[in-house]
């Protein structure tokens, strides 16, 4: 095995500790950013991606483990980013981020993150700590990176256990765009890479509560124009656009936090109009916290893209990219509103809809490309769902 390829070999004098709120430590070698942070700590089990999973402003408030060693060997470019800048606190991974040996790099992961004051840490038992993140739910963490090798084991612990946990935490309103703004990009084609769309199309009304831009580009490669509206926006702002179809997007933290809000503008929409509205993630649980369900914290959530999620309406299973803390408890789903799909995982619910309206929503992504293509027919049905109500 080539040096390049080897684990890392912790150093006498380690430049990086992670610290959990039960006073367990991990000592590694540090990258990226030098400084400390406290978050929740989760894992992810996806083998590539770890740009796009950094800047997924899903993951504001975590720091994500990558279960997968090979973290860093493609480098970063500017056309995998979700967002401008990384959102997930921190990395933590097992083997020393490589050189970059791929055409698209524009730049190594360590200085990048450096840029953005994001840490990483390697050398790290991530099996290890993958299991007891999974037995004993998600901690509590704070990372520290210090080139000097001096830490205050103390304060460390202090500030993981003095973190507050996502739980009752509004993180969309940190995430969401200050103003409106209008989305004409499609998803990337070889070889002309992202374009723009050209034909009119619908309208659609997108409330950002932390999207993913490929999320954006999938509904403009569905046939939507697509218009961004903040967390905030109010029932008369969304439909004072005179929408085709509104979109609930993914985003970050306690959803009855976000819905306070949120919830109250998804109600006055579907009492007001008819248009079809599609959510994802937490969108998803937006949705049916407005129709009248409850949402639940998990013991460690879903993070990866090897989730299988069974389609209940068709029998189909399809492999998805999820992330989520929270989810919606079926049990609670009033009568009308119909669970559409579960995961095989643990058979928590993946997805809802009214019985009597173009109304649906699901917890995964479908533009994360897992399958790879498994799941895009959902921006097909709002698409569709779109057109049949503009034809009546």
């Amino acid at each position: 095995m080539s040096a390049a390829a080897s684990p890392l070999s912790v150093p006498a004098k380690p430049t990086a500790c992670l610290a959990l709120a039960d006073g367990t430590l991990f000592y590694g070698v540090g990258f990226g950013a030098e400084g400390s942070c406290e978050a929740e700590l989760c894992f992810n089990t996806a083998m590539t991606g770890y740009q796009e999973i950094m800047t997924d402003p899903s993951y504001a408030g975590q720091i994500v483990t990558f279960t997968f060693p090979h973290i860093g060997n493609t480098g970063v470019n500017v056309e995998d980013d979700e967002t401008a800048d990384p959102v997930a606190a921190g990395m933590v991974v097992k083997w020393d981020p490589t050189d970059s040996s791929s055409w698209r790099a524009t730049e190594e992961l360590g200085p990048w993150l450096a840029k953005r004051g994001r840490i990483g840490v390697g050398g790290i038992d991530t099996r290890r700590l993958t299991r007891a993140i999974r037995q004993q739910g998600a901690p509590h963490a704070a990372l520290a990176h210090n080139a000097d090798g001096e830490f205050d084991i103390e304060a460390l612990v202090a500030k993981a256990r003095g973190f507050a946990g996502l739980e009752g935490l509004d993180l969309a309103k940190e995430v969401t765009c200050a103003q409106s703004y209008t989305w004409n990009e499609m998803r990337w084609a070889w070889p002309e890479g992202y374009s723009p769309r050209s034909e009119v199309g619908h309208k659609v009304v997108a409330l950002d509560f932390g999207a993913k831009r490929n999320i954006l580009r999938c509904l403009a490669s569905a046939g939507c124009d697509v218009i961004v509206l903040p967390a905030t926006a109010t029932a008369q702002e969304v439909l004072a656009h005179n929408p085709d179809g509104v979109f609930l997007s993914n985003g970050p933290g306690d959803p009855a936090a976000t819905g306070t809000y949120a919830v109250p503008m998804i109600k006055e929409v579907l009492q007001t109009s008819d248009v079809p509205v599609f959510g994802i993630c937490l969108g998803h649980q937006m949705l049916a916290l407005a129709l009248g369900a409850e949402t639940i914290k998990m013991n460690h959530g879903h993070h990866g893209a090897n989730h299988p999620v069974k389609d209940l309406e068709t029998g189909k299973v399809e492999i998805t990219s999820m992330n989520h803390g929270f989810t919606v408890d079926s049990q609670s789903l009033p009568d009308g509103v119909i669970e559409t799909h579960v995961s095989l995982f643990d058979g928590s619910n993946c997805g809802i809809r009214m019985s009597d309206r173009p109304v649906f929503s699901v917890q995964y992504h479908p533009e994360a490309s897992p399958g790879p293509q498994d799941s895009y027919y959902l921006f097909e049905r709002f698409a569709e769902a779109i057109s049949a109500h503009k034809a009546q």
